[in-house]
């Protein structure tokens, strides 16, 4: 790094890896920026000795503690080391701990890269110019452009985590807590794709899979059955059956806090590139 370079450090915050690629990709090769990525509420806290960071980009939502508890923690484990005078023991809440940013940024919503942009131009204004110039393609190439997604899941906590995850990259989340109120949505919102869970108290997914192919507005919809635990390989091929020439289940998942597998699928299954908000 050349001489006299001043660096402002970044700390970014959240479960998803995409995330960290999206940040880490805009600013990594920009010589006045540091990032380092963390992927839970823990780590962060523990981020290094007293390092100290400019800004800290943080998810609200994340698995183990939230955006605003990791900032209360931080906050407490600071008061907790000013009180122990002299004490050097180097326990959770000592000095090592995480200090209190300069500047926060929540990082939600699908104009995330945008909102990332904009506060990085206002906090650091003589770099105003280069954050605007930022290659953001490589960017837009990975984050789809806001598919419709069904959620139907008689579980609302699951439409929480999927719209929160979801959401990061611009893709709006429908929610229905059963097959068929979610048959109902699909015929009146055309959804570009339907996450239903297998095992529901009115109907399961093969019900659902069956309502939505007699329909012409939904027949060719893809549906992902995403199940809390592992289905028999013959329920796997009921699922994926066609009906009536029409598709079974495009995919078949257990659930999970690691969205990767699906986020695959909807890029695979729904044309990102081809469907705008």
């Amino acid at each position: 790094m050349g001489a006299g370079v001043k660096t402002f450090r970044i700390l970014h915050v959240d479960d998803d890896p995409l995330m960290h690629d999206v940040v880490e990709l805009a600013l990594g090769f920009e010589s006045e920026f540091v990032v380092m990525s963390c992927g839970s509420g823990e780590e962060a806290l523990a981020a290094g000795p007293g390092w100290a960071p400019d800004l800290i980009i943080l998810d609200v939502m994340m698995p183990d503690m939230d955006g605003p508890a990791v900032l209360a923690l931080a906050r407490s484990r600071q008061q907790a080391a000013r009180s122990g005078r002299g004490h050097r023991q180097h326990r959770p809440g000592d000095g090592r701990a995480l200090r209190k940013p300069r500047h926060v940024l929540w990082a939600q919503g699908p104009d995330f890269w945008n909102s990332v942009e904009g506060a990085l131009a206002e906090i650091y204004p003589d770099l105003a110019i280069k954050i605007g110039a930022l290659d953001s393609q490589a960017i837009d190439a990975d984050v789809p452009q806001q598919p419709r997604v069904l959620v139907v899941d008689d579980d609302p906590d699951i439409e929480t985590f999927l719209a929160s995850r979801l959401g990061k990259f611009g893709i709006d989340t429908l929610y229905a807590p059963d097959a068929v109120q979610g048959f109902r949505a699909a015929c009146r919102d055309e959804p570009t794709v339907i996450i239903t869970d297998n095992y529901m108290p009115d109907g399961d997914a093969q019900y659902l899979l069956y309502r939505l192919r007699s329909s012409s507005l939904t027949a060719n919809i893809p549906v992902f059955v995403i199940s809390a635990r592992k289905l028999s390989e013959l329920t796997e091929q009921t699922l994926r059956r066609s009906i009536g020439g029409r598709p079974g289940a495009a995919q078949i998942s257990t659930k999970s806090f690691d969205t990767d597998e699906l986020f695959n699928a909807l890029k695979k299954f729904s044309g990102f590139d081809k469907h705008h908000a």
